[in-house]
């Protein structure tokens, strides 16, 4: 799977991941995959998506195509990606099964946005959280978390907190390696 790591410090968002895909056992590095950045650019937001190699692709298809797309708070990411379900079922063929006793059909996403409104985490049956400090998702999130954690109260920087998470994840999971992806940007003033 995947390290993707969002920091929120000091009037700055950074979100950062690793860039190495798998596939079963096999590892297809940065060096051999032309598009090995696991971090999609819509409009001002950043969006790190784990899981399925197919996610990348169809998200950033499907978010171009999407002329009202707004991911600046909980509701409005929530309302974007409820639109999107069906699109993902119907044109994209998305199997929205996970488990018998699941409340709702999942999207099979779970990804981190980043922007000047905060950071924020989706995940499959489109429960939005906002998170104030930081958050990691991914293979590698448990070792991101503890890195995160530990680098929060030693690092003004963000950016340095955000590579911090990833290279823990990088050392210790078997799915994460360099080189590493990241990128900030301010937050609005509140």
């Amino acid at each position: 799977m995947t390290t993707i790591v969002a920091v929120r410090k000091n009037g700055v968002v950074a979100i950062a991941a690793d860039t190495l895909t798998t596939f079963g056992n096999t590892r297809l590095p940065a060096a051999l995959d032309a598009s090995h950045d696991k971090i999609l650019h819509c409009g001002d937001s950043h969006i790190g998506v784990c899981g399925s190699a197919a996610h990348h692709l169809v998200l950033a298809n499907l978010l171009a195509k999407t002329p009202d797309l707004q991911l600046n708070s909980k509701g409005e990411i929530f309302e974007t990606f409820r639109k999107l379900h069906p699109v993902l079922k119907e044109e994209c063929f998305l199997n929205p099964k996970e488990d018998e006793e699941d409340p709702y059909e999942s999207s099979q996403i779970t990804a981190l946005i980043a922007n000047a409104s905060g950071i924020y985490g989706i995940y499959s049956m489109r429960e939005v959280f906002e998170y104030t400090q930081f958050w990691a998702i991914g293979s590698g999130h448990e070792y991101a978390l503890g890195a995160l954690h530990h680098a929060y109260a030693r690092y003004d920087n963000a950016t340095d907190i955000a590579r911090a998470g990833v290279e823990a994840g990088i050392v210790f999971d078997r799915n994460s390696a360099a080189p590493i992806t990241l990128y900030s940007i301010e937050l609005l003033p509140l």
